[in-house]
């Protein structure tokens, strides 16, 4: 038994060192890379390893390549690995380049993917281009009528601007700005409904795709509607502000008319109670006129006289211009 033991044992290391080695050297990976004629050693793939890069994301691209015919190398597809690239999609957008006979370079495929672009739908839509569907776009023609157009961009992807070119977005934002443009200039949104094929002529001499990641390849209108009339929306809007400002002018007239009249009623007032005053210093000065015998009795018995005939003058001037009211009495 113990002789089993000591044959045994060595064979069991032997067995448990050799798992180590092929779960840490892709022995079938390398074998898989020869097959398909790639020569790949095993120190390279080890040193994959040691970088912390999975040799299988390097060699399977690779071997596709070379079966496409491409001309790449180990080391390319690990640098742009280790820059955070997505190496099978590269590999394939090279592939799918090549097969369009579009000119694609490895260097520029990485620099596409690694900017943040899918490099393998780029050059599919360089192939198959794509139909961008804008926005319901609404805009103004000279006589006040809205009218919302809607349309349909179809672009080609520019491999050659795709690094710094701008996006969908921009080609969507001058497109609209095109067609707010063209119907504004328009004097009558009859004219635009009648040609609306003027919009996409006007809008594709403007050169929208300059500094884009896309070419325009036509500029169609899908839809095209009759809004609201905001000119007279407008007319209206602003008869109704005229309005207001010359209702609050007038409260603003009143308000000052009521301030002077109440003003007014003050000085009235006011005089009244200095004639009050006066009046109230007649009989003093009659009766110190009498003590000093400036005036006489009899003077004193006309004034009298001559003031009751004034207040009975005053009584039937008011009874003529109010009929039926009886004149005031003399008090005195």
């Amino acid at each position: 038994m113990f002789e089993l033991i000591v044959f045994l044992l060595p064979l069991f290391l032997v067995f448990i060192g050799l798992m180590i080695v092929l779960s840490f050297v892709p022995l079938g990976l390398w074998i898989s890379a020869l097959a398909a004629g790639v020569r790949v050693g095993l120190g390279t793939l080890i040193g994959m390893r040691l970088r912390r890069v999975p040799p299988a994301r390097i060699i399977l691209p690779l071997v596709k390549a070379v079966k496409a015919g491409l001309d790449l190398s180990v080391n390319q597809l690990e640098a742009h690995f280790l820059a955070g690239g997505n190496v099978d999609q590269v590999v394939d957008a090279l592939i799918a380049a090549q097969r369009a006979e579009i000119p694609l370079t490895f260097e520029r495929a990485a620099a596409i993917d690694l900017a943040g672009r899918n490099v393998l739908e780029a050059v599919q839509m360089s192939v198959n281009p794509k139909v961008i569907a804008t926005p319901v776009i609404a805009a103004v023609a000279m006589n006040g009528i809205e009218v919302k157009a809607k349309a349909k961009v179809t672009v080609r992807a520019n491999i050659d601007r795709l690094v710094g070119g701008a996006g969908e977005e921009t080609i969507i934002a001058r497109v609209g700005e095109g067609i707010v443009t063209t119907i504004g200039s328009a004097a009558s949104h009859t004219e635009v409904l009648e040609n609306p094929d003027s919009i996409s002529q006007t809008v594709l001499e403007k050169g929208l795709d300059a500094g884009t990641a896309f070419e325009i390849l036509s500029i169609d209108i899908a839809d095209v509607d009759v809004g609201k009339n905001i000119g007279a929306q407008l007319q209206t809007d602003q008869a109704e502000a005229d309005k207001r400002i010359a209702q609050a002018k007038a409260e603003e007239r009143r308000a000052m008319a009521i301030a002077k009249e109440q003003e007014m009623r003050a000085v009235v007032q006011e005089m009244r109670a200095r004639v009050v005053e006066a009046e109230a210093e007649v009989p003093k000065a009659i009766a110190e006129a009498l003590r000093q015998g400036k005036i006489g009795v009899l003077d004193y018995m006309n004034l009298k006289n001559i003031s009751a005939d004034t207040q009975m003058r005053q009584a039937i001037s008011r009874l003529e211009k109010e009929p039926g009211k009886k004149p005031e009495q003399d008090k005195d």
